[in-house]
């Protein structure tokens, strides 16, 4: 293969033109005013949104030079004990879910995450992404916890209203 390819390929896979994410971030604003309006709407193209005892974040982010990439990510528990079983337990889950993953972060905070392509979003795909990736935090951040500790998103954030 020659640089030029190579260095094209390179080029391509990195770069999204701005008024492709701007035209992704407007869609997802639109949909979320519809359906939740207590969202949270950042300028950078990120958003959160409050359910259950979990927070999910939507971001969007450059994906090639015609797609951008919504992703929707849970942080289910902070302060886990990360054992074994624990990794276990979360692969297995990976396996047997439909889509999305649950995965660690730098400081071994557990999050399940789920990422559709932008360009030619519709409302039914982002309403559906959003609600498997909630539904299931929801439901596997208290079997975290009881398995091996730590604090879920909703106990982390009233820690913040008390203090």
């Amino acid at each position: 293969m020659s640089d030029d390819k190579i260095k094209k390929s390179d080029t391509n896979a990195i770069y999204t033109p701005p008024e492709l994410l701007e035209k992704t971030i407007t869609k997802v604003k639109t949909i979320l005013d519809k359906y939740f309006p207590d969202h949270l709407s950042f300028t950078d193209g990120q958003f959160t949104i409050p359910f259950g005892s979990t927070q999910i974040i939507i971001v969007v982010r450059p994906f090639t030079d015609e797609d951008t990439c919504v992703e929707c990510i849970s942080q289910l528990v902070t302060g886990a004990n990360i054992d074994l079983d624990l990794a276990k337990f979360l692969l297995r889950k990976n396996a047997e879910l439909h889509y999305g993953a649950f995965g660690l972060l730098f400081d071994d905070t557990i999050t399940f995450s789920h990422a559709i392509t932008g360009a030619n979003l519709d409302e039914n795909e982002l309403l559906t992404t959003i609600n498997s990736v909630a539904t299931i935090a929801d439901y596997y951040d208290d079997i975290i916890v009881e398995m091996a500790g730590g604090k879920r998103a909703i106990d982390l954030l009233n820690e913040d209203i008390s203090e």
